[in-house]
């Protein structure tokens, strides 16, 4: 059946909205344009998509049906475009990256710096947020790449991930405030500590968090933060015991502080690249992730 793509994307913007007047403000046309355009849709598919009332819009059973396969249509669609904008805007190919101000500082700046002497026609564009913010704006399209923590919710069945690095997450202190140097210590025993930690949302916040539950324990942490580097000198000035992944220890920014050892092991963490499992990776991305194998 040959029917007009913009119909769809009419079509799509009122099942989103519910509204005929806010999918009208945002394709810039009329209300009477959008409410024509679905007429015609449903003449074509010979089924009514909106029940309408004086009130409100809603779907019917076919219109709900639709969606399902209309939606994704249109997010991948935006993505391909996207994908290509961000070269022709600039006139350069560019490659944008998503990750976490402490996976770029302690892990990606090494291969950032080896791409930009390799391809340095190539605009690299970094998109700075938590590891489950990047994980959305690969989703949205807006990244063409993300290196982020797993386990990670927000990474869907619909991307490709590949493993690029595994980790230990450790606590660290300052002996002279914690004299636990040499001690085996139990989360139990932390539980009554000041943990010094990233705050909501984060995938390592979350990730504590489910630990400590898995032990039966209640989490309470004295301090939240936005960033691992804070952490670390929170814990300097014996504040109390930071909850940092081991790479970042591993650059020499802990000097004067002490790794803790538990009792138990603590689960080993990944780094995962993801990109959009629907769409070609550039051959800008594709070099990029050949670099972190």
């Amino acid at each position: 059946m040959d029917i007009n793509y913009e119909l769809y994307k009419v079509f799509y913007h009122v099942a989103r909205t519910l509204s005929f007047s806010e999918a009208a403000g945002e394709l810039f046309i009329s209300q009477s344009a959008v409410s024509q355009s679905i007429k015609v849709l449903e003449k074509r598919l010979n089924v009514t998509l909106f029940t309408r009332s004086t009130k409100r819009v809603s779907l019917t059973k076919e219109g709900e049906i639709l969606f399902k396969h209309i939606e994704p249509a249109i997010h991948l669609i935006d993505r391909g475009e996207n994908q290509l904008l961000s070269c022709t805007e600039t006139g350069t190919p560019q490659l944008r990256i998503a990750a976490s101000d402490t996976i770029c500082r302690y892990y990606l700046l090494p291969y950032l710096s080896r791409f930009h002497r390799l391809y340095p026609k190539i605009h690299l564009r970094v998109l700075n947020g938590t590891s489950l913010r990047c994980a959305e704006l690969l989703e949205a399209g807006k990244a063409d790449l993300v290196v982020a923590n797993s386990p990670n919710p927000a990474l869907t069945n619909g991307m490709k991930l590949t493993e690029v690095k595994r980790f230990f997450d450790v606590f660290i202190a300052n002996p002279e405030y914690f004299p636990l140097m040499g001690k085996k210590i139990s989360l139990k025993d932390l539980q009554k500590l000041p943990i010094l930690m990233l705050g909501k949302p984060s995938t390592t916040s979350t990730f504590l968090h489910n630990l400590f539950l898995q032990h039966s324990l209640d989490l309470a942490p004295a301090v939240e933060l936005s960033s691992n580097d804070l952490l670390i000198d929170f814990a300097r000035i014996g504040l109390g015991i930071a909850f940092v992944p081991d790479f970042c220890v591993a650059h020499g920014n802990s000097d004067g502080l002490i790794v803790l050892e538990t009792d138990q092991p603590l689960p080993e963490r990944k780094l995962i690249a993801a990109c959009d499992g629907a769409l070609p990776l550039s051959p800008a991305a594709e070099n990029f992730l050949k670099l972190l194998h």
